[in-house]
This record gives C-alpha cells, structure tokens and sequence, in this order.
C-alpha cells in the first residue's frame, strides 16, 4: 500500500491527518493520503504570492517547455496513471486511458496558447475627436487561483484548471476530491520536475473546513469550482469579490430526427448513456426521439445495453463498473422506483447490488420524476417522443439546466433551428452532448453554471486586460 503526501509549494509533506483512498469496486485500500490543514494551506498562499511577480514574468518559450514537458510526462506514464486512475473512481480502463490521454494533451494545448501574442491595437482617434491616439490592450496574470476539482474526472478536470493557470503565469492551489486524490497526487510529482517556480503549484487535499477557505479567503483571486449546482451556487455566495467560474453539471437531452442515421445515433447514444455508470456533467440524460423511429430506437438500445459487460474497472473488456459509493448507487436506485411508481416503463435494468447499479432504460417519464427532472448522475436514461422539431426543441429547453445537447440530424434547417433555440452551452451536432474537445469552450446556462472552461476561454478569466492610451 503506498502513502501519498501533500504537495505544498513545491515540497512533498506530511500532516497530522490521513484519509484511506478505497477501490469503489471491491473496497481494498488502495492507498492512504495526507489531509492538508489551514497551516498548511496558509503557507501554500503565502508562497505562492511570494512567486506571483516571478511566474508573471516567465516568459512565453518557457511556459511552453515547461507545459510541453508535464504533457509529454503524462503520455509516457499513460498505463501507469490510467491504472491508478482506474483504481481510485472504479472508472473502467479503456475509460481511463482516454482521460490520461485527454490530460496530456490539454497540457499540450496550454503550451500552444502560452506562446500566442494577446496584444491589441485600437485606433482611439474617431472616439475622442482629438489628436491621433492608440490604445494598447495587454494582457497579465490575474493572481493566485483556487481550483477545487471533482471525482468524476480526477485528472483531466483538474487539468483543466492547472494548465490555463500555468499558461497565464498564474499561481494556483487545487483541492482534489477527497475520494479520487491519487491522479493529481502522481500529477504534482511530474509537475515537480519542471522548472517551474516552487510555491507556483500547490496539490492539496483537504477537509471540508480547510477547503472552503478557498471560497473565502480574499488573496485569492479567481475560484474555479467543477461540482454539483447546490455547493456550487453557495460557493459563489460566500466567495466575496473575487471571479467565479462554476461548471455545475447538467440533465442534457439528445434529440434523435428521422433523417439522422440511426445506426450511428445508437452506437454514440449507447456510449453517452453508460460510460462512466452516466457519472458525467454531460451524461445523455432524456432522449427525445421523433414518433417515427422512437420503438425501433428503444428496442435496437435496449438490445446493445443489455450487451454490456459488467466487471472489475482494470479488466480492459469491460464496458461499466460501480458508481463511485453505495451511497449514491441506493439514491439512484430510489429515483428509479419513485419513476416506475408514477407511471414510467421500466424497459431493462433497474436493479443495484451494492454501488453498482445496472444499465437502465426508463420510458413516459415527467417532470414529476427526479430521474427526469435533476441531474440523476448515474446509468439511468429517459427515453421520450416528439412529433415537430419545435416540440423537441421545447422539451430540450423545459430543464433548470443548461450544458450541452445533442442533435441527431441531416436536415441543416432543423439543425440551425436546434441551434439558435436550445439553452445550452453547446449544441453537438450527430453526436450525444457527452462529447467534449478540450479545447472548446465548454460551460453552461441557467443552473449549469457560470464561466466557461476550454484552455482559451479558461484563460480569459485569468487574464486581466490593461489599457494603454497614447
């Protein structure tokens, strides 16, 4: 059994408190970690306030080597960190080698936007009526960052909050989860290799108490929150007068027209639906699927989803695993039964054993329902039907939520309408919203959130812009 320590300013240290990191699938330890406490993270803040000027001034090249170097360290540990990965979020492998692969190349696409001149000219002169002035717009760090990062996607979520931060020469202290801290345990000690200034990165995991001192404390500058919409929107609450970025999850629909190949709507559809048992911000949650093809769709899902293979997350053949605690597993479960109490269809699965919880395909579900109406964050889908594409669109948009949608469609018509009506973030066109390029801006609406994440659009928020009149 290893034990993980803190990653502080650059040193790897011990404190007074450990937590035992469990395999969600059969319980054994799989390591035990250390918990930062506020002496820690005061001396995380104070140095790394001590680097800002420092890590400010690092230039463009140096910034790309040092992010090219942590992305290149990451690929050429890929099996080695997928398994770690793997065994701390029972997310299976196949699953995970495409997070580490994913990781590293959002490194690789900070690197690219650290060397790109941000630098704007505007020419004043009409504006001010007077002599010919120029404005010089410059861009410079905003300061410390705090990012707290969730279990799902242990490692490339909180990728996604390091990268911009090093790309904008801004320090950052990140918090883990507590249940899947072992990725960016093992990502600080590549990042450690790096010349990048000790204090610029801190790795904490933390308890609760600790923790929200990120929300609160005023030297930091910039939070950036990847969790659910209830902690999310208390944090933005409590977090004073600095910038907020909050990606809070959503309950996306995937909207299936009769002119869309249906073959491969299905093959994606089945991916969106159970990767990961659906513990995805992006989790194709509510299909809506046109009169036309709806029972062709349900039978030839359900068909392939009872295909899939259940097993232990390191086995490379298999396709879902348990959710991440029992706890979570029996809360899914009860949705499940108050939807079929209330009149939805069960048409496979519905069963739990402990945290895993099988494949589950529910039809004539409403907004009554939790399964329909919340972010269930477990492998549970509603399927639904619709007659007009507007009556899609309107069943699309009848969510507090917001993130991403998908729409299965060869009719370009339908498909700009889906596009300019649907209240999401991104519209996925022939594809199930669970698709994310990390370098799109990615981020929601109404309930899903605040900001946008994506290395470029993260780095706007780091970024304060200066103007230079002369």
């Amino acid at each position: 059994m290893d034990t993980y320590k803190l990653y502080s300013a650059g040193h790897f240290i011990t404190s007074n408190k450990t937590l035992e990191v469990k395999n969600p699938f059969d319980h054994s330890l799989v390591a035990t970690i250390y918990l930062a406490n506020e002496i820690i993270l005061e001396d995380a803040i104070t140095k790394a306030l001590s680097v800002k000027e420092e890590l400010g001034n690092l230039s463009s090249q140096k910034k790309y080597d040092i992010l090219k170097q942590i992305s290149d360290e990451v690929y050429a540990n890929r099996n080695y960190l997928a398994n770690i990965l793997s065994l701390e979020s029972a997310k299976p492998l196949k699953y995970a080698l495409a997070e580490i692969d994913r990781s590293a190349y959002t490194f690789l696409i900070a690197a690219e936007e650290s060397l790109k001149d941000r630098t704007e000219e505007l020419d004043l002169e009409r504006i001010l009526h007077t002599d010919q002035k120029k404005g010089i717009v410059s861009y410079f760090p905003i300061g410390l960052i705090a990012g707290i990062a969730p279990f799902n996607f242990p490692m490339n979520l909180a990728v996604h909050k390091l990268a911009p931060a090093i790309a904008s020469g801004c320090p950052i202290i990140l918090k883990p989860a507590s249940r899947t801290p072992l990725s960016c345990l093992e990502l600080a000690k590549i990042i450690d290799k790096t010349d990048l200034p000790k204090g610029a990165v801190s790795v904490l995991p933390t308890d609760r108490t600790t923790g929200n001192l990120l929300v609160t404390d005023e030297r930091f500058k910039l939070l950036s929150f990847t969790g659910s919409p209830d902690i999310g929107w208390k944090m933005k609450q409590q977090s004073g007068k600095k910038k907020v970025v909050l990606e809070l999850g959503g309950n996306a629909a995937t909207i299936i027209t009769p002119s869309a190949d249906l073959k491969d709507a299905l093959t994606k559809s089945l991916m969106g639906a159970f990767s990961y048992s659906g513990q995805i911000c992006i989790h194709a949650q509510r299909f809506i699927v046109h009169s036309s093809i709806y029972q062709t769709f349900i039978d030839e899902l359900k068909a392939q989803t009872l295909q899939l293979k259940y097993g232990n997350p390191s086995d490379a053949s298999t396709d879902i695993s348990n959710m991440i605690d029992e706890a979570n597993a029996i809360r899914v479960e009860s949705w499940i039964k108050e939807a079929l109490q209330q009149s939805a269809q069960l048409i496979c699965g519905g069963k739990r054993t402990g945290s895993y919880v099988e494949p589950t395909i529910l039809t004539h579900c409403n907004h009554n329902m939790k399964v329909y109406a919340e972010e269930v964050f477990g492998p549970v889908i509603c399927i639904n039907s619709y007659e007009t594409i507007e009556e899609a669109i309107h069943q699309a948009n009848n969510t507090k939520f917001g993130l991403q949608c998908g729409v299965f469609t060869n009719d370009t018509i339908e498909l700009n309408n889906c596009f300019k009506h649907i209240e999401v973030g991104g519209v996925i066109h022939n594809h199930v919203p669970t698709l994310r390029y990390d370098q799109m801006p990615y981020g929601g609406v109404k309930e899903s959130g605040l900001g946008r994440e994506g290395v470029k659009y993260a780095m706007l928020d780091m970024l304060e812009p200066k103007i230079l009149v002369k």
